[in-house]
């Protein structure tokens, strides 16, 4: 059974919080594809579970991410 406070989904604020970097460093490390998250209105929901994954520097498969351009 997961660990529901494991993954909880966080906002694009509180994920920036979480991880202690800028918007723009979040953004970019979600368009390439290193934090995987979903579009939701106009900003993105990520699971903690995969920041926590992120800063444990494991890899996600970033050859199945789509590719986005920043604009």
């Amino acid at each position: 059974m997961p660990n529901h406070k494991e993954d909880a989904v966080l906002t694009t604020q509180e994920a920036c919080h979480y991880l202690r970097i800028s918007r723009p460093t979040y953004l970019k490390y979600i368009y390439i594809g290193r934090i995987k998250g979903a579009k939701a209105g106009k900003g993105w929901k990520v699971l903690k579970s995969e920041l926590d994954r992120f800063l444990k520097g494991e890899n996600g498969n970033s050859a199945n991410a789509p590719l986005m351009e920043m604009r």
